[in-house]
């Protein structure tokens, strides 16, 4: 895993720790009697009210329809779930400390297969509420009228329109399972083979290193014409991406020969700076002037030459 790939996992995992203080899922009902709405909010440890007095209003409608109370104590899923959250985030960690691509994809395997249950789960247990009701119990009885709310989206309850979406921990454990996600990407992203890397590096390193020194005066011999390199305002240094090292006497020599192999192939040009004799310049921060004063190998009448900027 990359340095970034680790950071997101670790993001995702902390951002987690997010549904200890704030709701996962919400649901409100609106009614002509309760233009306000009555809504309460389902958290990983307990379920309240959007209003003080809601939770109690809501449980006070249900006893009418023969449905049992809400109540954290009754919900199981609420003892449990902390303990679930807590091994995410604490696995989610030791993944991003190891490193290692294949823990990452377990572990969002994992989160994806907990958010799919819990979702089952949270469906589940609205079935059981408003499939189950006692009739006897009941004082507004509808044959064949059940009181499921929505998994997702809005439902029309009698007259009530109930409504459930993602409350803000929703939200979060949403955006923690984005960046996992992200992470994976990163992490199982098409890298450089060793091979390709090491010959990366020395291209690198011939660029900063052979690309860099001086030209060598009366060693060095042009890849083009082959006259040996004798003037230091003069000349010209390519560096291929297989690492190769060319150099010429002249700008004119290296455009000859660049001519003649594709662009693709040239990973660095540097360029004898004609103001500073034995200085190399990147090409793309050179100016070129053709100067009558300047008499260059092979006895022209001008020079095409380099200037740094």
């Amino acid at each position: 895993m990359s340095r970034a790939s680790r950071l997101l996992t670790a993001a995702a995992a902390l951002l987690l720790g997010a549904l200890y203080f704030t709701p996962l899922w919400s649901i409100r009902l609106v009614a002509p009697q309760y233009p306000e709405g009555l809504g309460m909010l389902i958290g990983i440890r307990d379920i309240s009210g959007m209003k003080e007095n809601d939770l109690h209003s809501i449980n006070g409608l249900n006893h009418y329809i023969g449905m049992r109370p809400i109540e954290a104590a009754a919900i199981p899923e609420l003892r449990y779930m902390p303990w679930i959250v807590a091994g995410l985030i604490a696995t989610g960690l030791i993944v991003a400390l190891v490193g290692r691509r294949r823990l990452l994809a377990v572990w969002m395997f994992g989160f994806a297969a907990l958010g799919v249950a819990g979702l089952y789960d949270f469906w589940r247990w609205g079935y059981d509420y408003g499939h189950n009701l006692d009739a006897e119990q009941a004082i507004i009885a509808v044959p064949g009228m059940s009181y499921q709310p929505p998994l997702l989206g809005s439902k029309q309850l009698l007259n009530f329109t109930a409504t459930s979406w993602p409350a803000a921990g929703g939200i979060l454990a949403g955006l923690a399972f984005a960046l996992g996600a992200a992470a994976l990407v990163l992490a199982y992203r098409r890298r450089p083979s060793a091979s390709g890397l090491g010959a990366a590096l020395l291209a690198a390193s011939v660029a900063c290193t052979s690309g860099t020194q001086s030209l060598r005066l009366g060693v060095d011999v042009c890849a083009e014409c082959r006259m040996l390199v004798t003037d230091a305002r003069f000349g010209a240094r390519v560096v291929t991406h297989t690492s190769k090292v060319l150099t010429f006497d002249s700008i004119d020599c290296m455009r000859k020969h660049l001519a003649g192999i594709p662009a693709s192939d040239v990973r660095d040009v540097w360029l004898a700076d004609a103001a500073h004799p034995g200085s190399l310049v990147r090409a793309g921060e050179a100016t070129l002037l053709d100067d009558e004063s300047l008499h260059p190998p092979m006895g022209t009448t001008y020079a095409r030459a380099a200037y740094a900027r």
